[in-house]
């Protein structure tokens, strides 16, 4: 795992990098233990953390939520352990689920996967 891993790059920002430059929203957020992208999770609508492994055959994420810390290798669909990342290690704790909260439309239920 260690190769695939960087444990000194940053997570991207603190929301998922596509739906913030689309005006999207998510529901809950990973973060690629590779480069640190930020991506919405595949109940969110958009499924980006997915489309980024896809993409770029980085296979390992850590949920990007506050007291989670669980990993997920995309390759082999399985829980995996993995070391401390670069913090910070989670969204705000403030910035609510889903979000964000100003562009989550009412029926957000009736949207996700």
């Amino acid at each position: 795992m260690t190769v695939d891993v960087d444990t000194t790059v940053p997570p991207s920002g603190t929301g998922c990098a596509e739906c913030e430059a689309d005006g999207g929203w998510w529901v809950h957020l990973r973060r690629c233990a590779h480069c640190g992208h930020v991506g919405c999770c595949d109940t969110s609508p958009a499924q980006h953390a997915t489309a980024h492994w896809r993409a770029t055959g980085h296979r390992y994420m850590r949920s990007f939520e506050p007291g989670e810390s669980w990993w997920w290798d995309y390759q082999e669909e399985a829980a995996v352990d993995g070391p401390d990342l670069a913090p910070p290690d989670a969204r705000p704790a403030d910035q609510g689920v889903p979000g964000p909260r100003d562009r989550v439309p009412t029926n957000w239920r009736d949207l996700i996967h």
